[in-house]
């Protein structure tokens, strides 16, 4: 047996531990002692546990002289005189064969049946976790560079454990992290933390962080869940559910803020082998788990309230670890760090990436990154051949672990068929700034190598993976000197999964949320053939609706939930600012389009002057799709909290349909003035302006749409390419159409702001409405600095 000294603290207990204490126990069980002894008092569930000191490691390594095999082997590894593999495997063998000093070994058994006792049972199922002394830190993660064992019970298995804790911090990976960190092999100490094990098996698990890992968006919590035991998730080897939660409601009682609930395919869990200990295996997760929810909304809820209460206890945004037991249904919290990559983008700088020209589309997955790369793929399936990659290659594998690091950091891009949002690939991508496709299902399968693709993750949560390589821009955004103008400025929006990315530009609100958008992308098929399933003729169309809605009895609710939440996205970016929602403003052939469609819209010679906007929706034949489009609204405004949220009606022709419109938007919720509700108009028709006083007695404001009313005075289609030149919205007549509303609007004392693209296209053109007396100009996010600044300059020459 080797010997040390006696008189070295050999382990602490973790509710005698604080977060301050890393040099004795480690990022990972310090933070864990910090949760126990501070945070469990405000109803943070961690489940006991205890850690060995970083002087225990030290004594082990003395005790066994391995100091001379580290230094040793690490110099012949810099000298180049054997592989970093070879250098692995010689020190890991050599502290694996090492003996646990008498005091140690004694220590760590007595404190595993404490552990016991204190649960109800002698030799209890435990996670063994490595905690290295310089890991978590704000500017380098050390996350996953150690290892963990699961389910481990008994005392022979536990040491057994605990040795192979320490051989870990030799693996190739940790090596060479530490390389790339400048730390030095002798300079970091591994605590071993001993926890008592969830019943996750057979409740989920997951990982959450207290911010939006795309964006940096500080008011999102992101929550990924999956079935099994969580290493799964961290791993990225399954697709789990996405949930977000908008943060700044979580204290409010009387509404549910979750903002995203996506299905993930969860395709198998991590289950004990047996209850014996020390085995764990993955079986496929059956259908009836595939299709639900890991997490009911009162669950999301709570995870997303715990991330808070950690994040305000640590000051900073936090990346965790929870787990469900099966047993007791409780949800606890297994680790907490902090997180590393978007709390340190420098607030004034934003890039912009947008595709210009691409080839077909290949495959899609989940976005990490929001930039865009182009290269050859590099197809590795397994890491013991990470050897073939070719510097500079997009990565394309199945998915990632901590060994596949020392490559990763040098591909120009990564893409692999399993994994969320916070899966190892996604989290290491984004600490490298390497843009990432995870969860993509069958990469490895449909790509192959030496193919030139582009990776394209500037399109909010989708990523997009092109044959070829696309043509595209980068933007630079400085924010650093964005004027302030006494005109608001607020955004055009559409796509909610991209809405986040703008949430430092310094906006009033959004002017136009197109609801369409939602529709189109996320609900996809058309609302009546929801509402009448069983009418539905194309046997195709009834099986992609069965797909698509899984998980709901009721077809006509996925269209509420998707819609309000989707709009939920928007309204939470804008929150307490305005946000304009203008009801659904498709023409027929667009509904045409959407799944199922087709037997329900009539065929129209014009369809951009037909059956369109306001006469739709009091109209016998579509009045039951407006129907779940108020419910919507209505659940977003009043279940969700979002109060911000204004709509608006496209395309009113006449006082009688607005007359209409308001009467059945009443009778399906949507009351004005109930509630603090504005209805606003749309201003996009000849007769809004000449009828302006008249509309005003019966919506709250205007919204122009300069395209629309464009077209309309000028009679040229704004989809013509032949009468392109003739489309012009600084048209003496348009402006006098703008002028003569804006004018009107504010001798009734309405609110009249302009969504078209006129300012965005030709920032001048905002000039003229700051003349005009406007009240809000909304434009495209990429436009909005340039338009910011020609307010300005207008204001300044009005006086």
């Amino acid at each position: 047996m080797a010997t040390a000294s006696q008189d070295i603290r050999q382990l602490i207990w973790f509710e005698e531990l604080r977060r301050a204490d890393v040099a004795l126990v480690g990022g990972k069980n310090s933070s864990l002692g910090e949760m126990v002894s501070q945070l469990e008092p405000l109803g943070i569930k961690v489940p006991p546990g205890y850690a060995t000191t970083s002087d225990a490691f030290r004594a082990f390594i003395e005790a066994n002289d391995l100091h001379h095999v580290i230094e040793e082997t690490m110099s012949e590894l810099d000298d180049g005189k054997i592989t970093l593999p070879e250098a692995g495997k010689k020190v890991r063998a050599a502290v694996i064969a090492g003996e646990f000093p008498e005091a140690s070994r004694k220590a760590i058994v007595e404190a595993y049946h404490e552990l016991g006792r204190r649960v109800g049972g002698d030799n209890p199922s435990v996670a063994v976790r490595s905690s290295a002394t310089a890991e978590d830190l704000p500017d380098a993660s050390f996350a996953g560079q150690q290892e963990t064992y699961l389910n481990v019970v008994g005392e022979k298995a536990l040491l057994e454990t605990c040795r192979k804790c320490f051989a870990s911090l030799f693996t190739d990976r940790a090596i060479s992290y530490r390389n790339v960190q400048g730390f030095g092999h002798l300079d970091v100490a591994l605590s071993i933390g001993v926890q008592l094990m969830v019943r996750s098996d057979i409740g989920g698990s997951g990982v959450m962080f207290s911010i939006d890992t795309e964006t940096g968006w500080p008011h999102a919590v992101l929550i990924n869940a999956a079935w099994g035991l969580g290493e799964n998730v961290v791993q990225g080897a399954v697709t789990p559910d996405e949930y977000q939660v908008y943060k700044p409601f979580l204290d409010r009682k009387d509404v549910t803020p979750i903002i995203e609930k996506k299905l993930g395919a969860k395709e198998k869990k991590m289950i004990y082998a047996g209850l014996e200990g020390g085995d764990i295996k993955n079986v496929p997760t059956s259908k009836a788990e595939k299709e639900a929810f890991v997490l009911s909304d009162e669950e999301i809820v709570e995870l997303a309230r715990y991330a808070k209460t950690i994040e305000d206890h640590y000051g900073q945004p936090m990346d965790m670890e929870w787990a469900r037991d099966g047993v007791n249904g409780g949800i606890y919290i297994v680790q907490a760090r902090p997180e590393t990559v978007q709390s340190r983008v420098q607030a004034g700088a934003m890039k912009r990436f947008s595709v210009t020209s691409h080839e077909k589309i290949l495959l899609k997955g989940l976005s990490v990154g929001a930039a865009v790369a182009t290269g050859t793929i590099c197809l590795i399936e397994d890491v013991k051949d990470i050897d073939k990659f070719t510097d500079g290659a997009i990565l394309v594998t199945t998915q990632t672990d901590p060994d596949w690091v020392p490559i990763m950091k040098r591909a120009k891009a990564i893409i692999t068929d399993s994994g969320g949002r916070t899966s190892h690939a996604a989290i290491v991508s984004r600490e490298l700034g390497v843009p990432a496709i995870v969860g993509t299902g069958n990469a490895t399968h449909v790509l192959h190598d030496m193919q030139d693709v582009t990776v394209d993750c500037s399109e909010g949560d989708e990523g997009l993976i092109y044959e070829g390589f696309a043509e595209y821009e980068v933007e630079e955004l400085d924010l650093t000197h964005v004027p302030e103008t006494k005109t608001k400025i607020m955004l055009n929006l559409a796509n909610p999964s991209t809405s986040a990315r703008w949430w430092r530009l310094p906006i009033d609100g959004v002017g136009l949320a197109r609801m369409e958008f939602v529709i189109n992308n996320a609900i996809i098929a058309h609302p009546l053939a929801l509402i009448h399933f069983d009418k539905v003729k194309k046997q195709s169309d009834r099986d992609f609706i069965e797909e698509l809605t899984k998980g709901y009895d009721d077809k006509s609710q996925f269209f509420i939930d998707t819609l309000a939440r989707g709009l939920s996205r928007i309204a939470a970016l804008a929150y307490p600012n305005k946000v304009i929602v203008r009801m659904s403003d498709f023409k027929t052939n667009e509904y045409a389009e959407l799944v199922g469609g087709k037997q329900f819209e009539p065929k129209e010679e014009n369809p951009m002057i037909g059956f369109r906007g306001a006469s739709r929706y009091y109209s016998e034949s579509y009045e039951p799709g407006y129907a779940l489009e108020c419910k919507a609204i209505k659940k977003l405004r009043e279940e969700m909290g979002f109060d911000n949220v204004v709509i608006m009606i496209p395309f009113c022709r006449s006082l009688e349909e607005a007359d209409k419109v308001l009467e059945v938007s009443a009778r399906h919720g949507l009351v004005r003035g109930e509630n603090g509700l504005e209805i606003y108009v749309m201003c996009e028709i000849p007769a809004n302006v000449i009828l302006a006083e008249q509309f005003a007695d019966r919506f709250d404001g205007f919204s122009i749409g300069s395209n629309d009313l464009t077209q309309l005075t000028m009679g040229v289609d704004r989809d013509s390419g032949t009468l392109a030149d003739l489309f012009d919205e600084s048209n003496e007549a348009v402006k006098w159409m703008i002028s003569t509303v804006i004018d009107k609007a504010h001798k009734t004392g309405s609110y009249v702001g302009l969504c078209g693209q006129a300012p965005s296209n030709n920032p001048t053109f905002a000039k003229f409405l700051v003349e005009a007396g406007i009240d809000t100009i909304s434009v495209t996010p990429d436009s909005f600095i340039a338009v910011k600044e020609n307010v300005a300059e207008a204001e300044k020459a009005k006086g």
